[in-house]
Order: structure tokens, then C-alpha cells, then sequence
């Protein structure tokens, strides 16, 4: 009876490791939002109040009742894991200048999305798409425009890594952003594709 209460002593410890081990992993669902946040702030587009409350209620609403009511009970018996949660609003000094660098930039570069002579690079980055929609006299300053904009993102995904604690999850966090610059993009706007190739939106 005793090695019974022992073994069924040392499952629940191994559980609530394992639980643990998890919640430090990437929490893509909390990059997501945020990420979503630094976008729509970058391209100047403000969220409405409806989504503001979706995106607070969202998380509990799509997951079952049961699994909401396990996490939470799980999150209230292993309160450190709370810790190693990313801060993923933006809160850093850094990501906050890097954030208003960009936003101020996008107006230089709103009509070049436009006309099609710049469009989003799969790796969450900008490049020429066309360059002959850009005038000969205009081309310096599109590249010096590209070159800022993309030193300024790689600094966001490695601050946003760092002010987690966790810079190993830069690769996650780009690959994030990656997808949100496209889902933000305005219609006409150019990208790539996952194999690289430039699509319209």
C-alpha cells in the first residue's frame, strides 16, 4: 500500500514537471496577438473596440470548457511557469523605439507596397519586387528605405526574444511576424510564398 501511495506520489510529480516543460515552450498563440498588435500600430491601422474584446475573450472561447478549466487549475498549481510567459506587450524600451521607427518609415514606404516595387520577403523582411515601378532618380532612397526597415524588423524579432528571456525563440518569432505582415497587408500588395515566389494579395 505504502509503494502504491509512493508511485501514485511520484506520477502526479511527474505531471506537474511535464506541465511545467510545457508552458516554457513557444507560446505562439500569445506571439500571434501581439504580433498582430505591433502590425497594425506599424501600418497605422487601429483596432476596433470589437476586436480588442474578441481578442480578450478569444482564448477561452475556443477552447472546450474542460481543457479551459484544466489549464487554469494547472496554472494555479504551478504558478513559476507564469514566469517563463513571454511578455509579448511590447513593453521593453527596445521594442518600443524599434516599434516607432518603423511606424514613422511606413509612410515612405506605403506607396511602394503600393505601386508593387516593394513587397514582403517570406522571412519576414521586405526586397524590390519591381523595380522598374520605381523612377531611376527614386532608387537610392527605396534602398536606403529597404535596408532601414529591414535592420530595424531583425532587431524587433531579436528584441521581443530577448526581453522574454528566451533568444532562442527568434526564429519562432519571425516566422510569426512573416505571416502577419501578409495577413495585414492591404489588398493589391505583393509577398512571397513559402517557396519564394511573389504572389499578389
Amino acid at each position: 500500500m505504502k509503494l502504491m501511495r509512493i508511485s501514485g506520489l511520484f506520477s502526479l510529480l511527474l505531471l506537474l514537471a511535464a506541465c511545467v516543460t510545457i508552458n516554457i515552450y513557444f507560446p505562439a498563440a500569445q506571439a500571434e496577438e501581439a504580433a498582430e498588435r505591433i502590425v497594425d500600430d506599424i501600418l497605422g491601422k487601429p483596432q476596433s473596440e470589437s476586436e480588442q474584446n474578441k481578442e480578450k475573450k478569444g482564448a477561452a472561447l475556443e477552447q472546450p470548457l474542460f481543457q479551459f478549466l484544466a489549464n487554469q487549475t494547472l496554472d494555479f498549481l504551478v504558478p513559476p511557469a507564469e514566469a517563463a510567459q513571454p511578455d509579448f506587450n511590447a513593453s521593453s524600451p527596445a521594442v518600443r523605439k524599434l516599434q516607432a521607427s518603423m511606424k514613422s518609415r511606413n509612410s515612405a514606404l506605403t506607396p511602394h507596397y503600393d505601386s508593387g516595387a516593394v513587397g514582403f520577403t517570406r522571412d519576414a523582411m521586405i526586397a524590390i519586387h519591381d523595380a522598374g515601378a520605381i523612377s531611376l532618380k527614386d532608387r537610392n532612397k527605396v534602398q536606403s528605405l529597404i535596408s532601414a526597415e529591414n535592420s530595424d524588423r531583425s532587431a524587433l524579432y531579436k528584441a521581443i526574444a530577448e526581453a522574454n528571456g528566451h533568444p532562442e525563440w527568434e526564429p519562432e518569432i519571425r516566422s510569426t511576424f512573416a505571416r502577419t505582415w501578409v495577413d495585414k497587408a492591404a489588398g493589391g500588395w505583393w509577398y512571397q510564398n513559402a517557396k519564394g515566389a511573389w504572389v499578389k494579395k
